[in-house]
């Protein structure tokens, strides 16, 4: 085998087996139809997503602002955490391509239940009666209501939301992994720059969801807003099918996931599976080749496949912090939004013009969604930089860092930005201490915000982007790349499924923080947040993500020199992708 040099086994895999140029064309327009998809379907997320604390908040459903920031966490979090269901399905019954396009259609009918109840027929229809409770200021006297009320067409928001949250999870394991099918005999080399390019691809869906629907839902009608996330999933749904003659499908092979259950069920209960045997012993004394045939895995691949499991799984639940903080972005980052000074679009627009309508700086508010813009033009700089400039010169000089050891940097850039929030809280509520508060109207509620400019938030998002690049990026490579090949669906599921552990831990400790005398614990607000003590939940959340970085950092150390081992380099059975 010629020598490698710099670019360790990424040559040789390219120069082993020489494409046409026709096959390379057919594995770019493959990859970049999944792309296409990915970028709409990413879209179509965000514009649920960006703004729905605004709207479960807003005249239309008037939920208070923990009800709504732990429904957007809850949605996130199982956007992500029913991940390994749609992976398992796809690897032992649909296969990927069929897993994907089921999804895509059960998303289109989902994402259509938000619509119905942005308009007061529809809304009657599912929900009943929405009774009136208009967002008021914050409230010191005794006199005040002692208990938030309960949030309006809960059962009806909660199951759309969940169904949404299927779709999304079950598309994001499969379309990954499938996505990197298409450009597997490449080379390794060419999976990491399709991760880069997939990362690339989701963030300019959101960037055309938060400057348009983001827009179009804060300051003309929810109900459009909802319609075009609708559209840009069916036209996600139509250009799948459409690409599906040039996409290189694979049939199911069978879940190992039941296998890997068994394993770790002998590992845990020795005492009980020793009784199981004893109890049912044909066929338990046999030796391997003498018992008849099984399809899927052996045995013994089964044994090396869960050996895999057991090292990968550390890495992966020690990065469950980092979700922790990185999905504050659009629960609690954007609720601290509503209540900072926010500049109207159109900053000329007279007070006593047909849109003011009795606050300070009426009319056509900038979106708080687009605060996430920061975050994503961060990615959208960074991913092609980094892919064309920054790791071929680290690769170069060897000092390209491992997935591990960026995600470790990832980690603290994390830490870094929920301590930022934390600081700009602490602020915030010095100014509505001492009563000096601004009104400001956004879409048809008041606010009642501290006089400190939105522009403030900037650089936790920035931070957040930065995050991404070095956590979120480098884990999907990680994941897909260790995971054995008949496995790669269910890792990569477990993988997105531990990033909703994160966002319902996140929305757990918002809910415990909101019980009475916790730090959240505001209903006299009526809608704002100005008794809550938000900035020691930020600070919180720093002091756990500290903690875990550490430990990240140690079980990475000994992963990597596991890893390098003699012994686990010459093993032949873990047949990575």
């Amino acid at each position: 085998m010629p020598a490698a040099g710099a670019g360790g086994e990424r040559r040789p895999l390219l120069a082993r087996r020489p494409r046409a140029p026709g096959q390379w064309r057919r594995a770019a327009a493959a990859a970049a139809a999944v792309l296409l998809v990915a970028a709409l379907e990413r879209a179509a997320f965000f514009g649920v997503s960006a703004n729905l604390v605004l709207y479960l908040n807003s005249a239309s459903l008037h939920w208070d602002g923990p009800q709504a920031s732990r429904a957007a966490l809850v949605f996130l979090g199982a956007s992500y955490l029913l991940a390994p269901a749609g992976g398992w399905l796809a690897d032992a019954y649909l296969g990927r391509a069929r897993a994907v396009a089921l999804s895509l259609l059960l998303y289109l009918a989902a994402s259509s239940l938000l619509p119905a109840t942005a308009f007061r027929d529809g809304r009657r229809a599912l929900c009943g009666q929405v009774p009136a409770a208009p967002l008021g200021p914050a409230c010191r006297e005794p006199a005040c209501a002692p208990a938030a009320p309960a949030p309006a067409c809960a059962p009806a928001v909660y199951c759309g939301l969940l169904l949404l949250a299927l779709a999304a999870s079950s598309v994001r394991s499969n379309l990954t992994a499938f996505g990197a099918d298409q450009v597997m005999d490449l080379g390794r080399h060419a999976s990491r720059r399709f991760f880069n390019w997939l990362y690339w691809s989701i963030n300019v869906g959101a960037v055309l969801s938060l400057l348009v629907v983001a827009f179009i839902q804060q300051n003309i009608d929810f109900l459009l807003g909802y319609s075009i996330t609708v559209g840009c999933v069916g036209l996600a749904f139509f250009i799948f099918l459409f690409a599906t003659p040039i996409f290189i499908t694979k049939p199911p092979t069978g879940s190992q996931v039941s296998s890997m259950l068994k394993l770790a069920f002998q590992n845990c209960c020795p005492h009980l599976q020793h009784r199981h045997s004893v109890r049912d012993p044909q066929g338990a004394q046999l030796l391997p080749d003498q018992r008849s045939p099984q399809p899927g895995p052996s045995p013994q691949e089964d044994i090396a496949n869960f050996q895999v499991l057991v090292k990968i799984l550390p890495v992966m639940v020690t990065l469950v912090p980092y979700w922790m903080v990185y999905f504050q972005m659009q629960s609690t980052y954007v609720l601290q939004g509503l209540h900072l000074r926010i500049p109207n679009i159109f900053p000329d627009v007279p007070a006593n013009s047909s849109m003011a309508l009795g606050a300070q700086g009426s009319g056509y508010k900038i979106p708080e969604a687009w605060l996430l813009l920061a975050n994503v033009v961060v990615v959208l700089i960074l991913v092609p930089m980094k892919d064309h400039l920054l790791d071929p010169l680290l690769l170069r000089h060897k000092l390209l860092p491992s997935a591990l050891q960026k995600m470790a940097l990832g980690m603290f850039f994390g830490f870094a930005s929920v301590l930022v929030a934390g600081g700009l809280e602490m602020e915030r509520l010095q100014y509505i201490h001492r009563n000096q508060t601004v009104s400001q109207q956004i879409g048809k509620d008041v606010y009642y915000a501290a006089p400190l400019s939105i522009w403030w938030q900037i650089p936790q998002y920035l931070l957040i982007g930065i995050s991404e690049i070095f956590a979120s990026i480098p884990g999907l490579e990680f994941a897909y790349s260790e995971a054995p090949r008949s496995m790669q669906s269910a890792i990569m599921g477990i993988f997105f499924c531990l990033s909703g552990v994160g966002s319902l831990l996140g929305s757990s400790l918002v809910a415990l923080l909101s019980l009475p005398r916790g730090w959240l614990y505001c209903p006299k607000d009526f809608g704002n947040i100005n008794n809550c003590r938000m900035d020691l939940y930020f600070f919180l959340l720093a002091s756990i993500q500290a903690a875990t970085a550490l430990l990240f950092i140690w079980i990475a150390g000994r992963y990597e020199r596991v890893a390098q081992s003699p012994a686990s380099q010459s093993c032949p059975s873990r047949d990575r992708g």
